[in-house]
Formats: structure tokens, C-alpha cells, sequence
């Protein structure tokens, strides 16, 4: 169950923090990190399996305490402005193969923003935020 739910969790990452998959790539922790975030769960995992409780029930709570710290994402909150307002800008690097990449770069260049304004699921449709990160991105386009 353990393996399953460090797949489940990296496939989580791979595909919603992409830029948190890049950085514990090149600091060689990804196994650590893992096991780390299942050790966290690890009573609440072992009472349920104690209990016989399903699978899938293990899993789905398992997966939503594990990726807790992991909401909202960044990542796609930045390629989603990024799709909704620089259209051009969007197509281009999905085109020539470069859009993760950029956004991550992205994601770095409004770090700022992020860290003064926060970003919660509280303060996700907050204009201000939008806005700000809008402003930002336009100056890393130009």
C-alpha cells in the first residue's frame, strides 16, 4: 500500500508540480521526500488497514492529506493565466515544446507576489492576486 501511495503521490506531482518534481530531481531527494510524506501518514494508514477499511477509501484519504501542502497549485494557476491572457504567448510554448519549462520560470519570476500576497485556496479568485501575477508575467514576456 506504501508503494502504491508514493506512485499515486509522484504521478499527483508530476502533473500538478511539475516545478517541485524538477527541484527534488536535481537535489537527488525525490525517494526521501516520498517516504518522508508517507511516514506522515503512516498511523492513519495503519489504523485503516487494521480496520479493513477499502482500498480505495485508504487511498483517496491517504492522497488528500498527503497533497494537503501541495494545494493550490501554483503551476497551474500560472499556466491557466497564462492560457486565458497571453493566448499567443501560450500556444507558442506548448508549440515549440517549452511550456512547462516557462512556467516554471514563471512560477520563480512571481515567487514575490506569491510569498507578499499569499496563495490559498481562500485567496485563489482574489483580483489583486490576479491581477498582480498578470502584471508580472507581461513583464517576463517582454
Amino acid at each position: 500500500m506504501e508503494d502504491l501511495l508514493k506512485e499515486k503521490l509522484w504521478f499527483y506531482i508530476i502533473h500538478n508540480n511539475p516545478d517541485l518534481m524538477f527541484t527534488l530531481q536535481e537535489d537527488y531527494s525525490v525517494l526521501d521526500y516520498l517516504n518522508e510524506k508517507i511516514s506522515s501518514v503512516k498511523p492513519i494508514l495503519d489504523d485503516m488497514l487494521s480496520d479493513d477499511t477499502p482500498q480505495y477509501i485508504i487511498e483517496e484519504i491517504c492522497l488528500n492529506v498527503l497533497t494537503e501542502d501541495l494545494k493550490p497549485s501554483r503551476f497551474l494557476y500560472i499556466r491557466s493565466l497564462l492560457s486565458d491572457e497571453f493566448e499567443k504567448t501560450y500556444a507558442a510554448f506548448q508549440e515549440s515544446g517549452i511550456l512547462t519549462y516557462e512556467v516554471i520560470n514563471l512560477i520563480e519570476s512571481c515567487r514575490p507576489i506569491f510569498e507578499t500576497i499569499g496563495f490559498t485556496k481562500e485567496n485563489e479568485e482574489d483580483p489583486n492576486l490576479r491581477n498582480a501575477l498578470i502584471g508580472q508575467i507581461a513583464d517576463y514576456l517582454n
